[in-house]
């Protein structure tokens, strides 16, 4: 697709990613299969979003910063995994830092995972809920609407404050601004 140059966009098993006119998808980005990407989002440098084996859905102005990778999971048996298996959702306004592993879970709106955090299978990060830089969330873990958890695995730390959330929620609308300039910039560049 010529206006996201060096960008890998994959149909695969008959589905074919919906990216939002508006959404920002740098260079060096592969996505494959089943992915749909909202109003004002942006996907940055280098991020591999892989949909092969259920559905990615990454919501209005999310962004999901350099490096990171997100990928579902297929469905199971039932019994050890639900039949529909995981897909990943994230709402609006997610940041999601650098180097981060997202995989077959749901980050509510607001929701925050720091860089290099991995958030696994049938894991919710509720409503501006935060998982800090580098913790990771064991499978079926829900981490609940403003705490801040943290650690391997990742365990309660404290509330979020009022400030802090002001300060989440900031970022995510930097994002969209950051992300309009870069498209700017690409732009420019190839022509």
């Amino acid at each position: 697709m010529s206006h996201y140059p060096d960008v890998t966009i994959i149909p695969f098993n008959g589905k074919a990613p919906l990216i939002h006119p508006s959404a920002f998808i740098a260079p060096g980005c592969r996505i494959i299969g089943d992915v749909e990407i909202g109003e004002d989002a942006s996907i940055w440098y280098n991020c591999v979003i892989r949909a092969d084996v259920n559905r990615i859905r990454i919501g209005a102005r999310s962004n999901v910063q350099d490096g990171t990778v997100i990928h579902c999971d297929s469905p199971g048996d039932g019994i050890s995994r639900p039949t529909e298996g995981w897909p990943t959702i994230i709402g609006e306004d997610v940041l999601i830092g650098h180097m981060a592993m997202v995989h077959g879970c749901t980050l509510q709106d607001r929701s925050f995972v720091g860089l290099g955090a991995i958030v696994m299978d049938g894991c919710v990060v509720e409503s501006d809920g935060m998982l800090a830089a580098g913790a990771l969330l064991s499978p079926g873990k829900t981490l609940p609407h403003r705490q801040l958890w943290a650690g391997r695995p990742a365990k309660y730390m404290r509330d979020l404050s009022d400030d802090a959330l002001v300060q989440l929620r900031g970022g995510a609308e930097r994002y969209v601004h950051y992300a309009k300039a870069h498209k700017g910039a690409v732009k420019e560049a190839l022509d």
